[in-house]
């Protein structure tokens, strides 16, 4: 296929410029990055051309070629599960500031699994556990965290004998407010789960229940780590707050990332 490193003939050229054009008159900011994507992840020229449509049609990119880079790991993406985004990031980052070697982690609202994955790549001997809502979500986490994956409402599945033993509890939960949703990219908003967006009247309920919840599991010196939007922090620090969490907010202007820490 083309673009695997070798020098582009004038065919080549030609094709990549007509997948460009396509890209760009379908709405796709980053078209020619996304073409080159494209390309190289397609096995046959009739692959290329179903992903290319499919994309043009409003499909993630990531649910196209099937993963995401994520904390230079690839995360399995599967149609119809939540996208992990690059800013998030920043939380796995956080999380693994505070975790020791062997530490036990729970990632809650997983989706594909992204932030458990990087946390069990980057933190020694780290014992990873993880759980989401919607079934699809948890079918792709289990191919891409080695821990278990468990379906069900926040800490509802988890084995409880994990209660007062957790390090780190982190949660990517969905928070943009339920009036907001319609004005969210058509991509996300047609392309994932709702559940994985909607976080109520001011995007905080999940991150409220979450917060509240967490004591129960947390170990002596454990944090809680919720990324949210720097619009939402104070707010959520209040919900961290009345959970009876000593909070501070940590900030990434580079990634646009806001995260909730608690301990």
């Amino acid at each position: 296929m083309v673009g695997h490193g070798t020098q582009l003939d004038q065919a080549e050229m030609t094709a990549r410029r007509l997948i460009v054009d396509q890209l760009r008159a379908a709405g796709c900011v980053f078209a020619e990055d996304e073409a080159d994507v494209l390309i190289c992840a397609a096995r046959t020229p009739e692959e290329l051309d179903v992903m290319v449509d499919r994309r043009a049609a409003g499909l993630p990119l990531e649910q196209v070629i099937g993963w995401a880079e994520f904390c230079g790991l690839r995360i399995a993406v599967s149609p119809g599960v939540f996208v992990p985004r690059r800013r998030t990031e920043f939380l796995v980052q956080q999380a693994a500031l505070l975790a020791g070697p062997g530490a036990i982690i729970v990632d809650l609202c997983c989706g594909a699994g992204a932030i458990a994955a990087a946390l069990a790549a980057s933190v020694p001997g780290a014992r990873v556990h993880a759980a989401d809502l919607d079934p699809a979500a948890v079918s792709c986490a289990r191919r891409n965290v080695p821990g278990p994956v468990y379906e069900g409402d926040l800490f509802d599945p988890l084995p409880v004998d994990l209660a007062g033993r957790v390090a780190i509890v982190t949660a990517n939960v969905p928070y943009v407010p339920t009036a907001e949703i319609a004005y969210l990219p058509p991509e996300a908003r047609a392309h994932e789960p709702r559940v994985a967006l909607d976080g109520g009247p001011d995007g905080l309920d999940v991150l409220r229940r979450v917060a509240a919840g967490a004591p129960r599991w947390l170990a002596p010196g454990g944090h809680l780590l919720i990324e949210t939007s720097d619009q939402q922090a104070a707010p959520a620090v209040g919900a961290f707050a009345a959970a009876g969490f000593a909070p501070r907010v940590a900030r990434s202007e580079d990634r646009e990332a806001t995260v909730i820490i608690g301990a």
